[in-house]
């Protein structure tokens, strides 16, 4: 391929939601690049967790829509396998009163949005899962409809549907740099051929913020490791998911039985390491043996990191540039898997003119020109 009408960077679920979206509505020649293989980067790495319990109207929209999308995702896609999408609910913990006032301000921005959280007492969420330590916690919030989805199906799926639909991908395919002229996009050029093109998606991933560079575009976001890990397989012991902002943890298990845990690093280096430390294992022990003490007793496979791709506000940037024909889908702070659904649909409505409701002009990068009106997310961990 010499020439195409788009050229996506990023073959993770950002990009390919975004492929699929357009060449569902009827676009020709797109062309996904990506440097390394298939699932090579974050979106292999992440917890898969969905959820629609957040502090800001915009990423429980968000959300929202993209779990209205994994409920039919195996119908709408064709998909000859099961995307494995289990809805066991997010049970999140509060630890302080201080929290439970904001999560009671949280519950009612859900509730508004028709998101069926609600607020538990301490007694509730022991009905839920029975052998939580009732000492690491003074309430949590429950939403039934939030869950889990399997990270490597749910990208086959979207992958085969985007393929049948004639989208091009070219793997093992590095972009070296993009080429513009009086600031339009003129072409992209990689490491095996160059394409001649009006249009770039910017679905890097961590490495947004090098494309963006490419063509003079400072892009407000870094990325950073988190680690995960994950045990031996269970017997059934966590319906939920339970998380705790205060705490940093996320802890849930999966449909084969293994269970999943991980947290961030606050003393994490703004770079592209993916590795694993004893000191995340040690402190992942000390965490779930004080919340969940049964879960504690579980023996671990393995360790390991993922970029985490984060914004100022820690929402997503999904919109178009000041360099004409270059669009932008990053900085979703360790969200973007399970916002992948409506990212395609959102970008997809900006690259060929369609009418945007309002909350997805709120995406734009230009929001960051005035850091004092910007209504920043909390609930991340």
């Amino acid at each position: 391929m010499n020439r195409a009408n788009i050229v996506i960077i990023g073959a993770g679920i950002s990009g390919l939601s975004i492929a699929y979206n357009l060449a569902k509505k009827g676009m020709k020649d797109i062309c996904v690049v990506d440097k390394s293989h298939f699932l090579a980067g974050a979106t292999a790495r992440c917890g898969a967790g969905v959820r629609q319990q957040w502090a800001t109207e915009l990423n429980c929209i968000l959300a929202k829509k993209s779990i209205e999308f994994f409920a039919h995702a195996n119908e709408t896609l064709g998909y000859h396998r099961d995307i494995e999408f289990k809805q066991g609910g997010y049970l999140i913990l509060s630890s302080s009163e201080e929290e439970d006032k904001q999560f009671e301000k949280n519950v009612k921005l859900q509730n508004s949005l028709g998101i069926p959280t609600k607020h538990l007492s301490k007694e509730e969420a022991l009905k839920i899962v029975s052998h939580l330590n009732p000492d690491s916690f003074t309430s949590a919030t429950f939403c039934e409809t939030d869950g889990h989805v399997n990270p490597f199906l749910m990208s086959e799926a979207y992958y085969l549907a985007a393929q049948k639909l004639g989208v091009e991908f070219h793997f093992f395919t590095e972009v070296k740099n993009i080429e513009t002229k009086h600031g339009k996009i003129t072409k992209v050029i990689t490491d095996k051929f160059e394409i001649e093109t009006n249009k770039v998606v910017n679905a890097a991933g961590g490495y947004s913020q090098e494309i963006g560079a490419m063509v003079g575009l400072d892009i407000p976001v870094y990325s950073e490791n988190h680690e995960i890990l994950v045990t031996e397989r269970a017997k059934a012991m966590l319906g939920p998911m339970v998380m705790s902002f205060s705490k940093n943890i996320y802890c849930q298990q999966v449909p084969h039985g293994s269970i999943l845990m991980g947290r961030n690093n606050p003393d994490a280096l703004h770079n592209h390491d993916i590795s694993s430390s004893w000191k995340f294992l040690d402190d992942m022990a000390k965490t779930v043996n004080h919340i969940l003490p049964e879960v504690a007793k579980q023996r671990v496979i393995r360790t390991w990191g993922g970029s985490y791709n984060i914004s100022p506000d820690f929402q997503p940037i999904i919109s178009d540039s000041s360099i004409d024909g270059f669009y932008i889908a990053c900085g979703y702070s360790g969200h973007g898997f399970m916002f992948a659904p409506i990212t395609g649909e959102l970008l997809s409505e900006i690259i060929l003119g369609e009418p945007l409701e309002d909350y997805a002009k709120a995406l734009h990068m230009d929001r960051f020109k005035n850091m004092d009106k910007i209504d920043k997310e909390h609930s991340v961990v």
